[in-house]
């Protein structure tokens, strides 16, 4: 079969092997599914039930009703985005197979994309029937929030690329010594992108690094659309531009840590 070049030599079909190989990897083991439901239906079970109470006892969240449970819906979008990417990755660190990627016509560019169409579908398994128990458990219809719901989603998953690309980098260069960073980096970004509260809660000084994080954006456009039903055109559009930027540098890092580990002879080493 003749391969398709999509842009300067990247190939769909090698793409498409990539994503075949994690599908088939995917569907071999039930534990691997099962973790894919598992964490996003207990996650939406209990803050569904948190809601329930908080609602109950505050006129603000009987209000505002469903902003708990949105926020676990798209935090969740950002972090199983970001771990459906890494864990992809890690597989091959794992298997100790990196090197031969590397080594193989594959390039690095197909390698990530193949990896991001990955977490997509890795997301999807997970967060659809999450979607579908807080609709029919706590009458939260995420879907009715139509068009403003598919810009939230594609900032979130280009910010959980973002830090995917760059912590795979990491483990690329230093080894499976640094596999902790894959698991914790975005815990690190959840106080700053104000995913439960305002960005007005936190001090005046700490304010600018969260304006500087895109999932912040998304996470203050849901609140004003749930509680003010008003969509932030701004908001999101300040939120591409500067996902495009890490984006960017994500992809650039990933290159030059890649570049750094065939100088050290970290990817025949396989990670040690």
């Amino acid at each position: 079969m003749t391969d398709i070049p999509l842009h300067r030599g990247i190939s769909v079909h090698r793409i498409g092997a990539m994503i075949l190989r994690y599908w088939y990897l995917l569907l071999s083991s039930w534990p691997r599914l099962l973790e894919l439901l598992y964490w996003p239906a207990l996650q939406v079970i209990t803050w569904g039930f948190i809601q329930y109470y908080i609602a109950e006892n505050s006129n603000f969240f009987a209000r505002a009703g469903g902003t708990l449970i949105g926020a676990v819906i798209l935090w969740d979008i950002l972090f199983r985005g970001q771990l459906g990417f890494s864990i992809s990755f890690l597989e091959e660190m794992w298997a100790r197979n990196i090197g031969n990627l590397m080594m193989s016509p594959l390039r690095p560019i197909e390698f990530l994309l193949s990896l991001m169409v990955m977490s997509l579908i890795r997301l999807a398994i997970g967060i659809i029937p999450m979607t579908l128990l807080a609709l029919f458990m706590f009458h939260f219809n995420v879907y009715a929030l139509g068009l403003p719901l598919i810009v939230f989603f594609c900032n979130l998953i280009f910010t959980s690329w973002s830090v995917g690309i760059f912590v795979s980098g990491l483990v690329l260069r230093n080894g499976l010594g640094a596999e902790s960073i894959v698991w914790t980096l975005m815990f690190a970004i959840l106080p700053l992108a104000c995913v439960y509260y305002p960005v007005s809660v936190l001090p005046v000084w700490l304010q600018y690094a969260a304006w500087a994080l895109p999932p912040t954006y998304a996470f203050e456009g849901m609140r004003a659309l749930l509680i003010e039903n008003t969509f932030r055109a701004d908001l999101m559009l300040e939120a591409l531009a500067i996902n495009a930027v890490f984006l960017v540098a994500s992809f650039a890092s990933f290159l030059a840590l890649l570049r750094s580990a065939k100088r050290h002879g970290s990817l025949l080493s396989g990670g040690e």
